[in-house]
């Protein structure tokens, strides 16, 4: 019943595409790159002990009823020893994945993270998935009578599903799935543990023995990834997972990595935090032809009265000055007084001090025009 189905060497893409039709079956995933995703995360945990990074498996829904616990229930039966819970506690997490290598499977992380209050009091569990996505990353704590300072280790690849994204740092080292309800005539079959639970176990069994046949490869594959830094730490185990079953693989793994890490881009610079206020002060420079400055009330004018942006509704007022200027502390732009067409002086704010950080933070916004220091 375990045994591979060809050779171990060419049996990684038959098992993938039977894990991808046993997801397929039961969830409704948003997209092919999406449960293309998926499938390797769940064939990446059977290679935990291979990889320097452990990518989180973000499932979030704009709603209810939107297939996210039953991705769980899919994942709870095929990852590499899964380790599920709805509401535990850092210490027992770590405690627990210390002991051996283990996948998180986190439900309801809207009941964890969804408010200021609650996400501050599992601030311990936040931190816990962020040093756990980088291996070499422990907790020390006292234990014991004579508190004697103990390692506990962090790393394990994590699943969390919850309503509402995720706290940004979490995002950040996510391969995300963002589900949907499904519609009239999208139909997927009933999942019963008793019945179909055999089938996935089965999956799990076998890609568990083809694991331990590539596992001295998965150890010094460095696979060629089409995205940088943080997006690639975290898609790399999934790629690489790709190279080592081969067949259409690769190139699937790699457009769904191209697709799905460029989405999350664009919905960062559209979100209303983060880079946000740069992309859009990038929109009022180029309405206004990339002039080399523009005054503080101009800027704020056009911020305050989009209709599809969050500044109108930043304060009583709106978004003020002095707001404004908080917004763009971190990212070292500053006002100044400007010389304005009519000769008068205003405070505002000159091009060239957002294009590096437009460069850097928002790149697809407008390209940016080829101009001098001193324009």
């Amino acid at each position: 019943m375990n045994a591979l189905p060809d050779t171990p060497e060419s049996a990684g893409a038959t098992l993938l595409i039977e894990l991808r039709e046993h997801i397929r079956r039961y969830v409704l995933l948003p997209s092919a790159e999406a449960l293309d995703a998926v499938t390797l995360w769940v064939a990446a945990t059977h290679l935990q002990a291979a990889w320097h990074h452990a990518p989180r498996l973000a499932i979030v829904a704009p709603a209810r009823r939107c297939g996210k616990s039953r991705l769980l229930d899919v994942l709870v039966e095929t990852v590499h020893d899964p380790l599920i819970t709805v509401n535990t506690s850092a210490a027992a997490v770590y405690r627990t994945i210390s002991n051996r290598p283990r996948t998180l499977l986190v439900d309801e992380a809207d009941t964890i993270f969804g408010s200021s209050r609650a996400a501050e009091m599992n601030e311990g569990l936040r931190g816990l998935l962020n040093a756990g996505h980088q291996r070499n990353r422990p907790v020390t704590r006292s234990t014991g009578n004579d508190h004697q300072p103990r390692e506990f280790d962090t790393f394990a690849m994590a699943a969390l599903a919850g309503i509402g994204d995720l706290p940004d740092t979490v995002m950040d080292r996510s391969v995300v799935i963002r589900m949907r309800r499904r519609a009239d005539g999208e139909v997927v079959a009933p999942l019963r543990g008793r019945r179909d639970g055999v089938l996935l176990r089965e999956a799990r069994a076998k890609l568990a023995l083809w694991a331990s046949h590539v596992l001295s490869d998965a150890e010094t594959l460095q696979p060629d990834m089409p995205v940088e830094d943080r997006a690639a730490d975290t898609w790399e185990p999934l790629v690489a997972v790709a190279d080592l079953a081969g067949g259409s693989w690769p190139r699937r793994a790699r457009l769904a990595c191209v697709l799905m890490v460029a989405a999350e881009e664009e919905i960062e610079e559209d979100g209303c935090g983060g880079a946000r206020i740069l992309a859009d002060i990038r929109r009022v420079f180029f309405a206004h032809d990339d002039p080399a400055t523009l005054s503080t009330t101009t800027v704020l004018a056009a911020l305050n009265d989009s209709p599809e942006a969050p500044w109108a509704e930043h304060g009583r007022s709106g978004l003020t000055a002095r707001a404004l200027a908080g917004l763009l502390k971190d990212y070292r732009i500053s006002s100044a007084n400007i010389r304005m067409p009519d000769g008068t002086q205003r405070k505002g704010y000159t091009f060239n001090k957002f294009a590096d950080s437009w460069r850097r933070y928002c790149p697809k916004i407008h390209p940016l025009p080829q101009r001098g220091p001193a324009d």
